[in-house]
């Protein structure tokens, strides 16, 4: 697997790749929202035994915060919470959603606000946005080599291109442990060997 990106820093190499084998955010995460998705071709969303009538009488239903869920097929998935301007291509294939009396239990109210109404929409689009890195593979890792070419560590399963900047920040500040480690090993090895003589 050839890395995406190569960074040398401090006699170390970090290596930046796509997750070749990401986890599921809707199977294997915990979720706030319920993805109810309808395709002829892919299982997508989560899990549910509902007929294409009940869903769409939950979804207009007031015991519930909802947003469409659109799907553009072509060369790859990609899924959001608004159309696509290609008709052919894309379309509506189900909803994301949460109880009233799910948000009233998460948020430890007797009313659903106007305020957290919005923030249970953010939610559930961070959520939609998640689904969509593990559909379109923008899942990254990342390898910290040492110049002995030994990995020193090692991390996978960051969603999104915006991990990148965090990714090498932490990264360089490992590398700065070790590299102050490395040189308290030597110092401790050098007098040992000055005691020992």
């Amino acid at each position: 697997m050839k890395p995406l990106e190569v960074v040398e820093y401090k006699g170390y190499r970090i290596e930046i790749y796509l997750d070749e084998d990401p986890p599921n955010p809707r199977t294997e995460w915990d979720n706030f929202g319920h993805f109810v998705c309808f395709h002829g071709r892919y299982c997508l969303g989560d899990k549910h035994d509902m007929s294409l009538e009940d869903a769409e009488e939950l979804e207009k239903s007031k015991d519930v915060i909802s947003l469409p869920l659109y799907l553009y097929d072509h060369s790859g998935l990609t899924i959001r919470t608004y159309p696509f301007s290609c008709p052919w291509d894309s379309g509506k294939i189900g909803f994301v959603y949460v109880t009233k009396e799910e948000v009233r239990k998460e948020y430890s109210c007797k009313l659903v606000t106007k305020e957290i109404k919005e923030k249970v929409i953010n939610l559930l689009r961070s959520e939609v946005e998640e689904y969509n890195n593990y559909l379109t593979g923008e899942v990254y890792g990342y390898r910290i080599v040492d110049d002995n070419e030994e990995e020193r560590d090692s991390c996978w399963g960051f969603f999104g291109n915006e991990w990148r900047e965090m990714i090498l920040s932490d990264c360089k500040q490992m590398i700065d442990y070790y590299v102050e480690e490395d040189l308290k090993e030597k110092v401790e090895s050098h007098d040992l060997e000055i005691n020992a003589a």
